[in-house]
């Protein structure tokens, strides 16, 4: 496995928590802390690089809601303090830039449907710049300033955004209720599909900044979802620097949608025309397509093989003048995040995970057959977003000890200085200890290297040994690193009282494509060992850890991984919490929806090779379960069906074994509403607290 020369050293102190260490140990984090802290996100910096624009999100309790505002910063000043555009009671989001750099469009549904409006920072209140019967889902601002291109939810074969309202509206009168399919998706993350796709869409701006004329169709052509759902936005589209194309990454596959990956990067004029697929060859995903300034090249990345939805992510460019493309580092055994151009259009930046971290790096422009040079940017912690305007980098950072703040890169050199620029939730933390951390290594399953964290209660008393709380990450191959979440946060259990062990198992990303391919037909094999190896390395590396009074925890693969502990590793913990996890793969694979994700991971689909599918089957093992466990899910869960969390349930009642069961009916796979997470947390620390403190 290929590591980075600047990976971080393991030391022997734990991280600092500077960011939010209180000068006294008051208290711990808490889950109200959690739900309640103030969010940073999409950084926005101004074309010529003297502002930044950001969203920022507060939590309206009594509303049972997060409210998002627009910010902004003058980066030319020192001493600027953050200034508050936005205050209407409606979200305002996605802030993007008028090329002139003196006004911000952004969307809000302040006028009853989400649209897209636009503020001057000459002062004045945001005017409304489109008025469409569909809502706006996304937009960017064409760098000449004279269109928006902008995704809707939209059904095809309309031929205007007016059709797509009064069939809607047709449909909701209507005193019949069946839905008819014919092909998948029919649901999809937490929505039923009602026959309409979201389609990339442009429109004249006039001088003044609004809306003129009927919107252009650029993918209305193309079977697809532009942006792809459920959870793609604006990065999967993107202006050429001149203004007259656009580029977008879509999915047309047809009947066969639900069991491909094959997105490819289209290109089409920005005045609308025929798509031209610049990717038919590679049959797997191609996504977040990125123009240089100087619109000789397009970058995007893109994977190699079709149905693994955590393949490695390469770098590939376009020279547009010679219609030659090559992949970028192809040693560089990473996976590429998103792609930003520097302004001199001579390299890329890109964030990618890396030994528990998930550092920023400059990728320089090379020719093919050629070894770039790479230079890690930043050092602890998780780069979350990277913007860059005016030659200016800023970037989202966050951490185990703090959620995600903006930075800005300055100075020259390969590891140019960090300027912080927000401190969001500093108020609302004082007099918080946050526990400390640390990461360790131990040799895991077949002799590999597997990496860890373990977290301290937030006032450790020497000598004193703490209960753990375990969790294993989801994914799978996602890495439980350093890093910030704002669902399953350590901080939460270290700061009632408990240590925290969590393993970057096989499978993760960061190590090598090698070590996160591992886990694919192995879910209950390397994983299991190396959960099983580091729990033990890290009580013996750490005293104050009580290994015997431990319980595990987990979430989607995570609660698939608590399910198998409870048949394979019955006496490993005196509790289990079980979230949306599987519990009898064949049904899973019947009723989820992407099911290129259980076809890779199993090797095909059920009905070819069962004997893959039932090889890691919690539900075989239920005659060997005996831990207490509690069993959370949410009713809209689509991804890992509610009735895997019901079937737990079931398996666990029926055995006489202690068990609890909480179902959230308006929750997808996460739980987002804020009564609803503070319901969550309460019902995990209290079975903790149940099991391991009585």
């Amino acid at each position: 496995m290929r590591r980075h020369a600047l990976a971080p050293l393991l030391g022997s102190l734990f991280l600092a928590t500077a960011a939010f260490a209180a000068s006294a140990e008051d208290r711990g984090f808490t889950a109200d802390d959690l739900v309640k802290l103030e969010r940073v996100s999409d950084p926005q910096p101004s074309p010529d690089g003297r502002y930044v624009a950001w969203v920022q999100r507060q939590t309206d309790m009594a509303a049972n809601r997060g409210r998002t505002d627009l910010w902004l910063l003058d980066l030319s000043r020192r001493d600027a303090a953050p200034q508050r555009l936005t205050t209407h009671e409606a979200n305002d989001q996605s802030p993007r830039w008028a090329p002139s750099g003196d006004a911000l469009y952004f969307l809000s549904a302040r006028s009853g449907t989400q649209q897209v409006w636009r503020l001057s920072l000459g002062g004045g209140e945001p005017v409304q710049v489109t008025r469409f019967p569909a809502g706006v889902d996304s937009l960017r601002v064409s760098p000449r300033g004279d269109r928006l291109a902008f995704s809707a939810r939209v059904f095809r074969d309309c031929a205007d955004l007016e059709c797509t309202a009064k069939r809607l509206e047709a449909a909701g009168k209507s005193q019949a209720s069946g839905r008819t399919y014919d092909q998948l998706f029919v649901r999809h993350w937490d929505t039923w599909w009602d026959g309409r796709k979201n389609v990339l869409f442009t429109v004249a701006l006039s001088a003044d900044g609004a809306a003129t004329g009927a919107p252009v169709s650029l993918s209305g052509t193309l079977d697809a979802n532009v942006p792809s759902t459920p959870l793609g936005g604006s990065e999967e589209y993107d202006f050429s620097p001149d203004g007259s194309r656009i580029a977008f990454a879509a999915r047309v596959a047809g009947r066969e949608e639900a069991w491909s990956t094959n997105l490819d990067i289209y290109e089409v004029e920005a005045g609308g025309g025929t798509p031209r697929n610049l990717t038919a060859q590679n049959l797997a995903t191609d996504t977040g397509p990125a123009y240089s300034p100087d619109g000789r090249y397009l970058a995007w990345k893109a994977m190699a093989r079709p149905g693994f939805e955590a393949d490695r992510y390469a770098i590939i460019v376009l020279d547009r003048q010679s219609g030659r493309s090559w992949e970028l580092a192809p040693a560089w055994d990473r996976s590429a995040k998103k792609l930003v151009w520097a302004a001199d259009s001579k390299s890329l930046y890109a964030a990618a995970d890396e030994i528990g971290q998930a550092p920023l790096f400059r990728v320089p422009l090379v020719p093919q057959g050629s070894t770039p040079r790479i230079e890690r940017l930043t050092g602890e912690g998780t780069v979350a977003d990277v913007a860059m305007g005016g030659g200016r980098v800023v970037y989202a950072l966050q951490s185990l000890g703090s959620p995600p703040q903006l930075f800005t890169l300055e100075g020259g050199g390969s590891r140019p200085a960090s300027r912080q620029l927000t401190r969001a939730g500093s108020a609302q933390l004082a007099g918080v200890t946050m526990g400390a951390y640390e990461q360790f290594s131990f040799e895991g399953a077949n002799g590999t290297t597997v990496y860890g964290y373990v977290m301290k209660p937030w006032k450790l008393e020497p000598g004193k040994q703490y209960p753990v709380a375990f969790i294993v990450h989801g994914g799978p191959q996602v890495s439980f690193a350093n890093n910030w979440s704002f669902r399953w946060n350590p901080q939460v259990y270290a700061g009632a009282g408990y240590a925290v062990v969590f393993i970057d198992f096989h499978g993760s990303p960061g190590y090598g494509q090698a070590f996160t391919d591992s886990i694919s037909e192995d879910w209950g094999g390397k994983p299991l060992t190396d959960l099983k190896l580091g729990l033990a390395a890290a009580a013996k590396k750490y005293p104050w850890l009580d290994a015997g009074n431990a319980c595990a925890l987990g979430a989607s693969y995570g609660g698939f991984m608590i399910n198998w502990i409870a048949g394979q590793w019955a006496d490993g913990f005196k509790c289990l919490v079980n979230h949306a996890g599987l519990f009898d793969h064949r049904s899973m694979y019947y009723t989820t929806e992407e099911l290129w994700f259980t076809e890779w991971e199993n090797g095909g689909p059920y009905f070819q090779v069962p004997e893959n599918h039932e090889r890691w089957n919690p539900a075989a093992h239920v005659t060997k379960w005996q831990t207490p466990m509690l069993v959370l899910h949410g009713q809209l869960d689509f991804r890992v069906p509610y009735t895997q969390g019901l079937a737990t349930f079931t398996a666990l009642q029926r055995r006489g074994i202690e068990s609890r069961l909480v179902m959230f009916p308006d929750e997808n796979h996460w739980v987002l509403k804020p009564a609803n997470s503070l319901q969550w947390h309460a019902e995990v620390l209290g079975w903790l607290g149940k099991h391991l403190q009585e």
